[in-house]
């Protein structure tokens, strides 16, 4: 896991001080809301429909039982008692005052937190797959090419003021689980025919106003030439992003303008110019960060447990959950569990302080004092034993915590939308809260098996809707909120943008529309092995158009 060194120590609590004389000079007047705004922006402080809204760095969504517990106190003493999980692998805070977020920043100090760089046209937090260290199918793990990353980006003079926000991925995996193709830049892990790691590097891709899926620019890039290349990217954004247009500044929109062949030709000029720098990682650097990340000391187990069998045979919703939300491990003995945070009702990627502090005690106890947040606003357990599933299962019941339904129709990703955020322009919770409540069986969202859907309260795409295999995307019509379909988008290996299926569904209609497309899905699928995106690729939207609009027609 990240830890502090002395400069960070020295910066992190230098900032929170500098801070606390920003906020009492504008509590006091003395600055105005437009010239403090940059200023709580730096420190991911952000004005809200109806509150300061706190955003707190995850690195790669990596966490342990005395951060979890932190967490908890401030959402107890500063907020209203629970915190927000983010497609970012990020924390949010939604209900703090201000004259409070130097005292919050100086608390999240003492356990290594911060919240620089979470806002503001930066490098942001470095996110990865939340499975990492962990992973049957992993080549390698991709936390400390993400630690490099973010050592090499925070505070990083030439990127400060990048022409807009810049997000890195990383996927140690074949299957993707970071969403790299979505992100400016995404890295692939990846061994070449003489068994070397390196990366497979996509550029350009993000969602919001102009989805793009990320370029391949490079097959394989050799691990030691890892910032170099990025610097080299970074670099070429820096001077030809567009400034004028915040709508046009994002780096997708450069290569969607110039070209990605042009891009790439700037790039490996930039590349070859810097590569033999002292960007290049020496393998004393790599091995020393790579140390942060050790595997726990797993005890020798066999694969076979007899507790967890037993459990599996005599509850069924023991097997249930395990079905759905417990992975392979790579170690004998040992498996992944995934929390969803998503129950029947609940706002998806909410947690209350009194839940971080239970998961922190799973964690210390069975879990080696690891917790993981993932991109699909759940958190992960990612070394628990067999043996120990059970227990684990029957604490995380007790609180709350072991809805069964990991990557099904009611494991909703949805931004906070118009209940909290300024930008939006329709509500995203209470039309997640009702689909889940339509889909609760676990019969029926068994039978429909794997479907990915996502909500975004505006264009910003915060839900990451367009990667959804249902996307639903809130639009403001004449003072009244719409709701916009998109069908067959994908976030993994196979990425895809959904594309739109015809005019938008009023709040009252939504739930409806999402359950004539599920009931047309199954209707129509080849076998109940096929996927829901297996279906919609093979079938095309004809058949969920005519389902949604035939009667209007």
């Amino acid at each position: 896991m990240y830890r502090y060194d002395e400069f960070d120590r020295r910066f992190v609590t230098g900032r929170v001080e500098q801070f606390r004389d920003q906020v009492l000079r504008r509590l006091s007047g003395e600055l105005t809301e437009d010239q403090f705004k940059p200023l709580r922006l730096m420190n991911g402080v952000y004005l809200q429909l109806h509150a300061y809204m706190l955003r707190i760095a995850i690195p790669y969504g990596g966490l342990n039982a005395a951060r979890l517990r932190k967490l908890a106190d401030i959402a107890m003493k500063y907020d209203r008692g629970f915190g927000h999980f983010t497609t970012r692998q990020n924390l949010q805070f939604h209900w703090i005052e201000l004259k409070d977020v130097p005292q919050i920043l100086a608390d999240l100090a003492e356990v290594e937190m911060h919240a620089i760089q979470t806002s503001g046209n930066c490098i942001r937090n470095v996110s990865a797959d939340h499975f990492a260290g962990a992973a049957v199918d992993e080549i390698a793990d991709p936390r400390p090419y993400a630690e490099i990353l973010r050592q090499w980006s925070s505070l990083h003079p030439e990127f400060t003021y990048l022409p807009r926000k810049f997000k890195l991925a990383v996927s140690g995996s074949a299957h993707d689980r970071a969403a790299i193709q979505v992100h400016d830049i995404g890295l692939q892990i990846v061994r070449n025919d003489a068994g070397e790691t390196g990366f497979t590097v996509y550029v350009g891709g993000g969602l919001g106003r102009s989805p793009f899926i990320g370029k391949k620019v490079r097959d394989f890039l050799p691990e030691a030439e890892l910032l170099s290349y990025c610097e080299a990217i970074l670099r070429v954004y820096n001077m030809f992003g567009r400034r004028d247009n915040k709508y046009k500044a994002r780096i997708k929109i450069l290569i969607h303008e110039a070209g990605v062949d042009e891009i790439r030709r700037q790039v490996e000029e930039e590349y070859a110019q810097i590569r033999d720098s002292r960007l290049t990682l020496p393998k004393a650097e790599l091995d020393r960060i790579a140390a942060y990340f050790a595997a726990p000391a797993f005890e020798v187990l066999p694969d076979h447990s007899q507790a967890h069998e037993q459990a599996l045979a005599g509850d069924r919703a023991y097997a249930d959950w395990v079905e759905r939300n417990v992975s392979p491990h790579r170690q004998p003995g040992y498996a992944i569990a995934t929390i969803a945070l998503k129950a029947v009702g609940e706002v998806p990627g909410d947690i209350s302080a009194d839940q971080m502090r239970v998961v922190a005690d799973i964690a210390e106890r069975y879990g080696h004092d690891e917790v993981r947040v993932s991109h699909e606003q759940n958190l992960v357990l990612p070394h628990l034993r067999k043996d120990d599933l059970p227990q684990v299962f029957a604490i995380l019941q007790q609180a709350g915590l072991a809805s069964p339904h990991a990557g099904l129709i009611t494991d909703i990703i949805s931004c906070p939308g118009l209940d909290y955020c300024s930008l939006a322009n329709a509500r995203s919770i209470p039309v997640a809260q009702r689909i889940t409540e339509r889909f609760a069986d676990l019969k029926r969202q068994r039978d429909i098996g794997d479907l990915k859907l996502k909500i975004s309260g505006c264009i910003n795409a915060c839900g990451h809707h367009h990667v959804g295999h249902i996307g639903i995307l809130g639009v403001d019509r004449k003072g009244e909120e719409f709701y916009q379909i998109t069908l067959g988008g994908s976030g993994d290996e196979n990425c895809s943008i959904g594309g739109i299926v015809g005019k938008g569904f009023s709040s009252d209609e939504i739930v409806d529309a999402v359950e004539k497309i599920v009931d047309t899905y199954i209707a129509l699928r080849a076998s109940p092995a096929e996927s829901f995106l297996e279906a919609f690729r093979r079938v095309g939207d004809a058949p969920f158009r005519e389902a949604l609009y035939a009667e209007a027609a």
